[in-house]
């Protein structure tokens, strides 16, 4: 059977902690079915709504009350990883129950993602996070030492870099957990941006690594046969929303090269998710795959979704 890498996104979770309880069943019982057809498999999630509420809720209560501390976005992150974490470890190991599965087990390791500190996107942060603020001055107060942009007329906001990920702290031991056979989840959203010294030394920095990049990069290190990015689209489409709106259903490197430099995806949506795949079959994984939580297992068996192959 095959060594599956799924990028589940994190806006599929829901806005609040009792929405993602009940939303992270569904895809808990596909993981389960594909465990018990024979499948190895990793997964990967989004954070964006959970990191946001939990960054804008430190920075409210500071806002009331001073003595309540500013939590850095590391460690924001961190904490989305773990509730998160919490909710899906749970869901599988029940839907693995409910499979007769009761020897698999499911582990959930919070990812510090490696990334190059000479990266030009930290010279150049244009990731709006936080809440919007009326003034620069309160929105400085609110987020010391971090860039600062008036965001499309509706205020001030906090701005970080999104580096490219190169590596994950724990890397052999996440894949020695895959060879002994756990269900892994590991990347959430893209990994804690990780910086490491010329003496060795690592500590996280301020950043939102693309997860679908994180999880393509972490496939590849994983010798994943398949990529697959969960979203909420049936295929990868080109002139979207004209009269010629064509589904990819299988797609080369170089024909998705040529979409991306006729401007076909959105930057913020498709985008990323596309050049996710071109980077894993680039690697050498087998294929990539992009479409619907809801056609899983018919993603895998060719009937759904698009395909990306080398060549």
């Amino acid at each position: 059977m095959s060594r599956i890498v799924i990028a589940l996104g994190g806006n599929a979770l829901g806005n609040n902690p009792e929405e993602q309880k009940e939303l992270v069943k569904v895809p808990a019982k596909k993981i389960a079915e594909l465990v018990k057809a024979g499948h190895e498999v990793i997964v990967g999630h989004g954070n964006g709504p959970q990191v946001g509420m939990i960054f804008n809720g430190f920075v409210s209560a500071h806002s009331v009350n001073t003595k309540s501390p500013l939590v850095p976005l590391p460690e924001a992150g961190a904490m989305s990883q773990g509730y998160i974490g919490y909710h899906m470890v749970n869901a599988i190991t029940n839907s693995f129950t409910n499979e007769g599965l009761t020897e698999k087990e499911v582990l959930y390791i919070l990812t510090q993602t490696l990334v190059d500190p000479k990266d030009p996107a930290f010279k150049n942060p244009t990731k709006p996070i936080g809440p919007f603020f009326a003034s620069r001055e309160e929105a400085e107060a609110a987020n010391p030492n971090s860039v600062i942009v008036e965001d499309a007329g509706r205020g001030y906001r906090k701005v970080v870099a999104s580096p490219k990920p190169i590596n994950f702290i724990g890397i052999n031991q996440i894949k020695n957990a895959i060879e002994s056979g756990a269900t892994v989840i590991v990347g959430g959203g893209g990994g804690i941006p990780t910086i490491k010294d010329e003496n060795g030394f690592i500590n996280g920095v301020d950043g939102v690594i693309d997860k679908d990049f994180a999880l393509a990069k972490m496939a590849a290190l994983a010798n994943a046969d398949y990529f697959i990015v969960l979203t909420a689209v049936d295929y990868v489409k080109v002139n979207y929303g004209k009269p010629d709106q064509k589904d990819l259903k299988h797609a080369t490197k170089a024909e998705l090269e040529k979409y991306i430099e006729e401007k076909q995806f959105a930057p913020g949506s498709m985008l990323p998710k596309v050049q996710a795949a071109i980077k894993f079959v680039e690697e050498g994984g087998k294929a990539a795959f992009i479409g619907d939580l809801k056609d899983l297992e018919a993603i895998l068996a060719e009937k759904i979704g698009t395909k990306v192959t080398l060549n």
